[in-house]
C-alpha cells in the first residue's frame, strides 16, 4: 500500500492513550510507551503503529523519516492562550518585582484596561500580523493545537474583529485554532462604575453578535473579585449557553471565591487557574465532570508563592490539563514545555503526569480529544520528533526545550512558516 510518510523505528515512541482518551487521577501517569515501532501516515491521519520490520514491509511510503533513536511525543495541546493584542507589558513585570500586586495595577488603570486601549484601535491585518509572528515561536516549541481568545475591545465592534482575527489565523496558520470569546475579562473604564449597564450591554448586544458571526465556539469569564462576582459570572454564562456558546471560566484565580463551584453549576467545559481553589471546589468539578486547566507560569509570573493545588485534584481522580496562559502581561510566556518543568518542580506532578496534561487531557478541555493529543490510530497525525533520551528530559531540561520537528497533520513544518 503506498502511504504519504512512514516514520521508521522510533527509539521511543510515547502514544500517552492508546485508546485515544482523556485520563484521571492516577491514570495520568499509565502513559502508553512504544520502543522501536514505526507509524505509517496518509492524508494527515494516522493509520497504523506497530512493529518497525513489519510496517516497513507493509507499506511503501511517499516519504520516509529514521527515528532511530529519537522520541515521539503527540503535539502539545495549548487550551488557554490569548494572543491578540498590540502592546506588551514588560513596565509591570518592573511594578510586580517592586512590591505592586496584579490588582493594584489592575485598579489604578493598568493590566488588562491599558491592553484595551491599542487593541481597539488597532485594524485586522496589525492585530493578525502581530498573533502570527506569536504563534509561529508557539508552534516551534511545539504546540500544534491551541485556544485562542478576544477579550482585549470590550466593545462588540472590537470583540468581533478578534474572533474575525482568530478565524483568519485558523485559516492561514498550519494549526487548529480554536476560538473563545472573552468579552468578559474586565469591566470597560467607561462602565467603571456601572457594571449593571455593561453586562446590559453583553448579554443584550454582544453575545447575540458573536453568537451571529458564529466564529466563537466558547464564552470565557473571569470570575474574580476585583472583576465579575458570582451572580454577574452566572448571567453572563447562562445568556452565552442559551446562544448555543459552551462555556469556560478564569475561576479562583486569586480568591477562593466559589468560581469552581458555578463552573460546575453550569456544566463549564473547563475551570481555568484555580490558584486558590478550596477542596469543596475540587469535589465539584469531579462531580461535574469539568476539567481543571492549570496555569502555573502565572503564578510563576506573577511571583506567588502557592500554586494550584494539582496534587489534591489528580488525588480525587480529576483529569488535569495544563495551558500557557499567553497573554501580554500577567503570563508573557509561550512554551508548553517551561509550563510542565513548572508543573513538576512547583505542583509536583511527574513528568507523566505533566505530559497527559499537555496533551489529551489539555485536548479534552477544547472538545479536541477525538482528533488530537495522542498518538491513535485515526487521530490526526501531529507529532513531535525529539532527539532527547526520554520523555522526561522535556521538562527537565529547563528552558529551552523545543522539538527536533514538528509534524501537523502528517506534514513536517518548516519555519518561518
Amino acid at each position: 500500500m503506498t502511504i504519504d510518510l512512514l516514520i521508521t523505528d522510533v527509539g521511543e515512541l510515547v502514544c500517552v492513550s492508546f485508546a485515544g482518551k482523556p485520563k484521571s487521577g492516577k491514570d495520568m501517569s499509565n502513559i502508553e510507551i512504544l520502543l522501536h515501532h514505526s507509524i505509517a501516515i496518509n492524508q494527515g491521519q494516522i493509520i497504523d503503529i506497530g512493529p518497525a520490520d513489519l510496517l516497513s514491509a507493509k507499506y511503501q511510503p511517499s516519504h520516509k523519516i529514521d527515528a532511530r533513536y529519537k522520541v515521539i511525543t503527540p503535539g502539545f495541546v495549548d487550551p488557554h492562550t490569548h494572543p491578540i493584542f498590540v502592546h506588551t507589558r514588560e513596565s509591570e513585570f518592573e511594578m510586580r518585582i517592586l512590591g505592586k500586586t496584579y490588582v493594584e495595577i489592575s485598579q489604578s488603570g493598568g493590566g488588562i484596561l491599558s491592553t484595551i486601549i491599542t487593541t481597539r484601535d488597532a485594524s485586522e491585518d496589525r492585530l493578525l500580523s502581530l498573533a502570527k509572528a506569536r504563534i509561529e515561536k508557539m508552534i516551534m516549541q511545539g504546540t500544534t493545537t491551541l485556544e485562542a481568545k478576544s477579550g482585549y475591545g470590550l466593545t462588540t465592534e472590537s470583540e468581533l474583529k478578534q474572533l474575525n482575527v482568530i478565524k483568519q489565523l485558523a485559516d492561514e496558520l498550519p494549526i487548529d485554532i480554536i476560538p473563545t470569546f472573552m468579552g468578559a475579562h474586565e469591566f470597560p473604564e467607561e462602565f467603571k462604575h456601572d457594571h449593571q449597564a455593561y453586562i446590559d450591554i453583553l448579554c443584550d448586544r454582544m453575545l447575540p453578535a458573536v453568537a451571529e458571526q458564529g466564529i466563537a465556539k466558547y464564552c470565557d469569564i473571569f470570575t474574580e473579585a476585583h472583576v465579575y462576582n458570582l451572580e454577574e459570572s452566572r448571567i453572563v454564562l447562562t445568556k452565552a449557553k442559551e446562544l448555543g456558546l459552551k462555556l469556560k471560566m478564569h475561576a479562583d484565580e486569586i480568591e477562593p471565591m466559589g468560581g469552581a463551584e458555578l463552573a460546575a453549576e453550569l456544566k463549564c467545559t473547563s475551570a481555568d487557574h484555580l490558584g486558590k481553589t478550596s477542596a469543596a471546589g475540587i469535589k465539584a468539578l469531579k462531580e461535574a465532570g469539568v476539567i481543571p486547566v492549570l496555569l502555573p507560569a502565572t503564578l510563576f509570573s506573577l511571583a506567588s508563592k502557592t500554586y494550584a493545588p494539582a496534587r489534591d485534584m489528580i488525588n480525587a481522580d480529576l483529569p488535569v490539563a495544563l495551558a500557557t496562559d499567553f497573554n501580554p502581561g500577567s503570563c508573557n510566556c509561550d512554551s508548553v514545555p517551561f509550563v510542565m518543568t513548572l508543573s513538576c518542580l512547583q505542583m509536583k506532578m511527574t513528568p507523566a503526569e505533566a505530559l497527559t496534561a499537555c496533551t489529551i487531557n489539555a485536548a479534552a478541555a477544547i472538545d479536541m480529544d477525538d482528533k488530537v493529543g495522542s498518538i491513535s490510530i485515526g487521530k490526526q497525525a501531529d507529532l513531535l520528533i525529539w532527539d532527547i533520551p526520554s520523555y522526561k528530559y522535556i521538562p527537565y531540561h529547563i528552558g529551552s526545550s523545543s522539538p527536533e520537528t514538528v509534524i501537523k497533520n502528517g506534514k513536517v513544518l518548516s519555519f518561518p512558516l
